[in-house]
């Protein structure tokens, strides 16, 4: 480091104003030359850090990218500013270079980690205000902990509050170790009674409530797994819909003809004058299970909203492609019906009338199976607590039969003194 560089670093950690742009003019290039002998100790660090907003300033004027250059801890001066709760410096580089605000240190902790982490809460108000971002604000560090996560490791009571109250954050988003903020409370020493029912009021839960059966993934991320599959079928669904329009069974008419028992015009289905009841069938069925399966679609186009649906709109969902693959399938029996010679169209009408027969008794169990559907995603965490219970009795019996101590039951085995 030469002499205009070490007059540059102590300018900066004086806070010096007056100073930075002397040496500015005497060296057009001693930020740059101080970013590359040194990217990792900035002038922009040490004035962020002491709180030199007005050196800040004129640093951010003639090079803003200073805000991105991180120490040897990953952090850049934004993050410096936050852990010192330097709160006017904080203001001045996001209102001049927003986009710092997302950059990680090396163990891939936030901004709003490190306020957390120093009970720096004004520092947290003024980011969580500044940047809307749900994202940011449930941001997980490399260890899996969240900024409540962390607020409650360090016992920061206050920013557990805020973070409850007002910031809104995820309460039952588990760390590396599967545990939420209900189980991280409840290892703490001190449990301060407000806080557990702040947590409760959000309707917090332990690390094995969120995930029954030992992992068992919700319901809700069931459906979000098989997102992509639900709407490869519909998908499917539209084009075998579509192409029914495009080539109907039996075909369309290659001329115009006003003579005879049929008149038509080119372009016309065929069907139409020779199965009239059965052509009107398959343009309902065909029309609804096209509807149908792009609705489906629709529904399912945005995934960080189909995960957000509450249980009702699944259920919805559900019912929407059963419906479809309900009309495809009457669309496929018609075709068939409509191009099959007359010598085995009887038979095929037998096959068809206990087909029917089937379907139509199906269908009327559809209402009770939707409502059974709904109820299930409804009440899901209750059944596989359910489940779990059942599965811990018959645990116990086995362990019995085969004379051993079930868990929970164990028998100090040892002699009396």
């Amino acid at each position: 480091m030469d002499l205009w560089e070490k007059t540059l670093y102590d300018a900066a950690t004086q806070g010096d104003v007056h100073k930075f742009p002397e040496l500015l003019e005497k060296d057009p290039l001693i930020l740059d030359r101080a970013i590359l002998n040194s990217p990792h100790k900035t002038p922009l660090h040490a004035a962020a850090f002491l709180g030199h907003v007005n050196f800040v300033k004129e640093v951010m004027k003639v090079n803003s990218y200073m805000c991105f250059l991180r120490d040897k801890a990953g952090r850049n001066p934004l993050h410096l500013a936050a852990m010192s709760g330097k709160l006017e410096v904080l203001k001045a580089i996001i209102d001049s270079t927003p986009q710092a605000v997302r950059e990680k240190t090396d163990d891939g902790e936030t901004i709003l980690h490190l306020c957390a982490k120093y009970g720096q809460l004004k520092a947290l108000k003024m980011v969580v205000h500044a940047i809307d971002d749900p994202d940011l604000l449930n941001a997980k560090n490399d260890d899996g902990m969240t900024i409540l996560h962390m607020a409650i490791v360090y016992k920061q009571t206050e920013t557990i509050k805020y973070l409850l109250d007002e910031a809104r954050v995820g309460v039952n988003i588990e760390n590396a170790n599967g545990k939420t903020a209900l189980d991280l409370l409840s290892a703490q020493g001190n449990i301060r009674s407000d806080i557990r029912s702040s947590l409760q009021k959000s309707k917090a839960l332990r690390g094995k409530d969120v995930h029954p059966l030992n992992g068992e993934p919700t319901f809700r991320a069931l459906m979000a797994k098989n997102r992509k599959t639900i709407m490869v079928v519909a998908s499917l669904i539209a084009t075998m819909a579509f192409q029914v329009v495009l080539n109907p069974p039996g075909g369309v008419w290659q001329d115009d003809s006003s003579e005879g028992p049929n008149p038509h015009k080119i372009g016309e289905v065929v069907m139409a004058k020779t199965h009239p009841a059965l052509c009107r069938l398959l343009i309902r069925a065909t029309s609804t299970a096209f509807v149908s399966s792009l609705t489906t679609v629709m529904l399912l186009m945005d995934e960080s909203r189909f995960i957000r649906r509450s249980t009702l709109s699944l259920a919805v969902l559900f019912l929407i492609m059963t419906v479809a693959i309900m009309s495809i399938l009457l669309t496929y029996a018609i075709s068939l019906v409509t191009v099959a010679p007359k010598d085995i169209r009887g038979r095929l009408s037998e096959t068809g009338v206990i087909v029917l027969i089937v379907v139509m008794a199906w269908s009327i169990s559809i209402p009770y199976e939707f409502y059974e559907f709904w109820y299930m995603i409804k009440n899901w965490r209750t059944i596989m607590s359910a489940i779990r219970e059942r599965t811990t009795e018959w645990e116990f019996y086995l362990r019995f039969l085969y004379n051993q101590q079930p868990r929970g039951h164990e028998v100090d085995a040892r002699p009396a003194a």
